[in-house]
């Protein structure tokens, strides 16, 4: 069985998917989606974030823009080996997907968002507004428990995620300036766009997409409720399903991309 926490490089056709996971998250969140893309003929590639799987510490010393620029180097990795790319991200994966779309979406031939937060919960908001307000006493609170561990339905799959276990408030700060910026430059993103995103979700409102959808530049924006899940889709009771049409969406984007390349070579 492989490392959870643990990087994966799943060597596949000239098709590259880039994977990227949430907030707090380890590449478990999208290996299960890796590996049902890699059954079809893909390549699939699934990063681990600066921050993450070390210490809770290390995520709190770092800026979402080292988040970015981690995933731009290995889109770009992965462009050297592959014909045509495409990025999905998860909750926090997902905002750094939309901003590589907007920022490099020539390079993209299509982008599936899962669950992006394009805004957080009341009580997100409200801690991130005090340390704002009172910045060196934020600095000496501890990072905030997740009750009941990971927002995942499937009880199973909860408890093997190796996530930690709290949520470290400077770095929070850093999720919220990521979404503000994404929120603001989705009109930039021009690929075709798949989002998932759960009626039940308890981290990322479920309202997020029907923004998104609204707001993005996009030509073809299509959009999946799942009514099962919470927060972590791609490996929640709808795995399968977050699978297949996702799969189905980068076929045919990709597909297409391939095409368009090769009459224009």
């Amino acid at each position: 069985m492989p490392d959870d926490r643990a990087p994966f490089d799943l060597e596949g056709d000239d098709r590259g998917v880039l994977l990227v996971h949430g907030f707090t998250g380890t590449p478990f969140e999208v290996r299960f989606l890796g590996e049902r893309l890699h059954a079809r003929g893909m390549t699939a590639v699934g990063l681990c974030l600066p921050g993450h799987t070390t210490t809770l510490e290390e995520l709190d010393r770092t800026p979402w823009t080292a988040w970015y620029e981690h995933v731009e180097r290995e889109l770009d990795r992965l462009r050297a080996r592959c014909r045509v790319v495409a990025v999905v991200g998860q909750s926090l994966g997902g905002l750094l997907s939309l901003h590589l779309a907007a920022q490099r979406g020539a390079d993209l031939a299509a982008v599936a968002s899962l669950a992006a937060p394009l805004w957080l919960t009341p009580p997100a908001r409200a801690v991130v507004a005090m340390m704002r307000r009172a910045p060196r006493l934020a600095a000496r609170l501890r990072p905030m428990r997740k009750r009941g561990g990971s927002d995942i339905a499937d009880a199973a799959m909860r408890a093997r995620n190796p996530s930690y276990p709290a949520i470290p408030l400077r770095a929070l700060m850093e999720l919220d300036r990521a979404r503000a910026i994404v929120r603001a430059e989705l009109p930039a993103v021009r690929a075709p766009l798949l989002i998932l995103h759960a009626l039940q979700d308890h981290v990322a409102p479920y309202g997020s997409m029907a923004e998104i959808a609204a707001r993005v530049g996009s030509p073809v924006v299509e959009t999946v409720t799942l009514r099962r899940s919470y927060h972590v889709i791609a490996v929640d009771l709808e795995r399968e399903l977050v699978a297949e049409e996702v799969a189905s969406f980068l076929d045919e984007h990709m597909a297409s991309a391939a095409s368009a390349r090769g009459s224009t070579a």
